[in-house]
């Protein structure tokens, strides 16, 4: 669900106590944000009057006579006290991202923000692996909206892991596609906690293992490892690959 602004107005005096003491009053709008960060606006443009960021607590006092708010973190106090009745609310807000379509379960708009897919409604969200692009298509299952991963190959997938699983698809595709250049023995695609990453069949014997990077394979390298087309550039699977130096650094025989 989203987090709640508090919005306080009216008449008041604001005082500041700490690293700039100043004493002003006004018909002010005092903002007070999910993470405590104490905002005070009059007329003059955007630049708060007064301000505390993130206080280690704040308290607002307020009854049919008028309304107190008190802020102090660090040494440093910001009191706002109305002379008028005032005005106290509170409003839902959540982080703004770009919308990708309805939520399939309560109608509501969901958004992009960063990491994860979020329905502004309700208090459904859906992490997103890095890399992944979400698509304007939807997931022909649930009606949620499809993603684009690159993990060895282009996968496009529901946004919701429990619908689509990423790794699933990966372990389909790549499971013992290659083969150990230790031992030989078949490389597994595992994912025990969501990381993705090739791990040598013969384990515990054999402890080689490689993570799966964000990217496509594009060709096979030297050394019988898949090479992958990444966002820094093309590489093998084994960071440490000899055939990925230059000249220069490989050492001679």
């Amino acid at each position: 669900m989203a987090d709640r602004t508090r919005i306080l107005t009216g008449d008041c005096t604001v005082e500041f106590e700490g690293t700039r003491d100043r004493t002003q009053r006004g018909h002010v709008v005092i903002l007070v944000k999910p993470d405590r960060t104490v905002l005070v606006h009059d007329a003059d443009g955007y630049q708060p009057v007064a301000w505390l960021t993130r206080p280690d607590e704040v308290t607002v006092e307020h009854d049919g006579e008028g309304f107190s708010l008190t802020a102090a973190a660090d040494g440093q106090q910001l009191s706002v006290s109305s002379h008028d009745g005032g005005g106290v609310d509170s409003y839902p807000v959540s982080e703004a991202g770009v919308p990708v379509g309805d939520c399939p379960l309560c109608t509501g708009q969901l958004v992009r923000t960063r990491g994860e897919v979020r329905c502004l409604d309700c208090a459904e969200q859906y992490g997103l692996p890095s890399g992944a692009t979400v698509l304007d298509s939807a997931c022909p299952d649930c009606g949620l909206p499809q993603m684009r991963v690159e993990r060895g190959e282009a996968f496009d997938l529901c946004v919701d892991y429990a619908c689509e699983s990423l790794s699933a698809a990966v372990r389909e595709r790549f499971d013992e596609a290659y083969d150990c250049p230790d031992c030989g023995a078949p490389l597994r695609v595992r994912s025990p906690d969501g990381r993705l990453f090739f791990g040598c069949d013969d384990y515990p014997d054999c402890e080689t293992s490689f993570s799966f990077p964000a990217g496509v394979v594009t060709d096979t390298c030297e050394c019988g490892l898949p090479r992958f087309r990444t966002a820094s550039g093309e590489r093998c699977l084994d960071g440490t690959c000899e055939h990925d130096r230059p000249a220069s650094e490989t050492p001679s025989v």
